[in-house]
């Protein structure tokens, strides 16, 4: 008989395969970024309205609030008469977690470099559970060495064990935590971009610039509530896959253009301009019977 990951572990909450700018990534960015200041409900009316100032017709929206609802990530809950979603209490760890990880981003230091190396045999009993293994450590933004030794800086240890820990692996994966990485056949530099995709992270990174390096000016000094709504969710959105993919290498590792060293900055920016005014218009929102 065929072992199975538990079904807690397979319950993808975090949507990160959802396309940025496809309404689903949307509603599971305005779920994270405003639905929580407002005690984790909001009425349904409030959701369409706000996804339709991010050009998404009511029936999209309505469609995504099915798939993450789904997901595991809202549950339908009126209130006053009014019927609305609230933030499934399974979710809230995740999201903190994401807080963490998107508002935080974390960089090795070229003088500090610890790395968890993380070794698993896992057998063919269980290859939904090695599968989902490998399929959550990318998500974090782990390296491959081989299929079954992955890497990633030391401070992603403990999101690492919480995922083993979550599929029931624990006596079949050994994190071992070194600061020295040495190879006869290639530099360090090399072997980087042999385990991770450094052109596909490179790509995410200037998409976001490409997409919002404009959105400073555009906000302007005292922006309308409902342009800052829009301008903080669109770049929130393509931002929030970034920090989960790209590990934070060290900079002597990178190539001398790498171009997150422009996009953090940028998001910070943008988040410390837009954050507020995005807040103001949900209150509006609210408060107008929307």
């Amino acid at each position: 008989m065929i072992e199975k990951a538990r079904p807690d572990a397979v319950d993808v909450l975090d949507d990160l395969d959802a396309r940025p700018g496809s309404a689903t990534s949307l509603l599971r960015t305005i779920v994270g970024a405003v639905l929580r200041e407002r005690g984790g409900w909001l009425p349904t009316r409030v959701i369409v309205v706000a996804m339709a100032a991010l050009g998404v017709s009511e029936s999209r929206a309505r469609t995504a609030l099915t798939r993450v609802k789904s997901k595991g990530l809202l549950v339908p809950e009126s209130r006053g008469g009014r019927p609305g979603y609230r933030i499934a209490e399974a979710a809230v760890p995740m999201l903190e977690r994401g807080d963490r990880r998107i508002h935080h981003p974390r960089i090795m230091d070229d003088q500090d470099q610890r790395w968890c190396l993380i070794s698993f045999s896992i057998p063919e009993t269980q290859r939904d559970a090695r599968h989902q293994l490998r399929k959550r450590l990318s998500w974090i933004g782990a390296g491959t060495v081989t299929p079954a030794l992955w890497i990633t800086p030391d401070f992603l240890r403990e999101e690492v064990a919480e995922i083993v820990g979550g599929l029931g692996l624990d006596e079949r994966v050994t994190l071992f935590v070194t600061d020295e990485v040495h190879s006869r056949a290639a530099p360090r530099e090399q072997l980087v971009s042999e385990w991770w995709d450094l052109d596909g992270i490179r790509g995410l990174h200037d998409a976001f610039l490409r997409q919002h390096r404009a959105d400073l000016d555009a906000l302007g000094p005292s922006p309308a509530p409902r342009d800052a709504f829009a301008i903080w969710i669109a770049a929130l959105d393509t931002w929030r896959p970034i920090p989960y993919l790209d590990p934070g290498l060290p900079a002597a590792l990178l190539p001398e253009d790498w171009p997150g060293r422009q996009s953090v900055p940028l998001f910070l920016r943008l988040r410390d301009a837009a954050r507020g005014g995005a807040s103001l218009y949900i209150e509006g929102l609210v408060g107008d019977g929307a």
